[in-house]
């Protein structure tokens, strides 16, 4: 009788693990994954995410308006699993240090800023905020509207000179993270 749990058990473990596989993959059809990379001047920088549509949908805004991504609630910047964002050197981002290494990086977005978070839960998957204690760097950025609506959700990188800045947009929202070289 034993053996036969067990074995029961191990049928049901495996066809659950491929299940989520499945529905992993799946969700991927209508967000594809994505990697975005910069590396010049000293940035070795990369952002792993996956791109939702727009879909006609309102997308930024109070939580009363029905907006997908609600005023001051957590953001995945993306969707299925966190976007990653990989730095092999330090930066300073708004005048703070960002050590080199692997982060989630989310947001929670407010009207005229957002909050940008970076943190060390870097392999989780789905919607649920990680714990802020795990956050290595937070930093307030300047929401700019534009004229026109991006239907799917892009992260860039766009450079001068001196720095490098990572461009959210989506919708007629834009975001300029700046980045610049930390010390070694």
């Amino acid at each position: 009788m034993k053996k036969k749990l067990l074995i029961g058990t191990g049928v049901v473990i495996v066809l659950l693990t491929g299940v989520m596989f499945y529905l992993r993959s799946a969700t991927k059809k209508h967000s594809p994954a994505t990697t975005v990379a910069y590396t010049q001047n000293g940035f070795n920088l990369s952002v792993n995410y996956c791109q939702p549509f727009k879909k006609g949908r309102v997308i930024f805004g109070p939580k009363e308006t029905g907006a997908l991504q609600a005023y001051g609630e957590y953001w995945r910047m993306g969707a299925n699993e966190a976007t990653t964002f990989n730095t092999e050197t330090p930066l300073l981002i708004n005048g703070k240090e960002l050590p080199a290494g692997k982060y989630a990086i989310y947001a929670v977005p407010a009207q005229n800023e957002w909050t940008i978070a970076f943190n060390t839960e870097n392999d989780r998957w789905g919607a649920t905020a990680p714990d802020e204690k795990n956050d290595v760097l937070r930093v307030q950025v300047p929401v700019t509207e534009t004229n026109t609506a991006v239907e799917q959700f892009n992260i860039s990188f766009e450079a001068d000179s001196v720095a490098v800045s990572a461009l959210l947009a989506w919708d007629n929202i834009q975001v300029k993270i700046p980045l610049e070289l930390g010390k070694k």
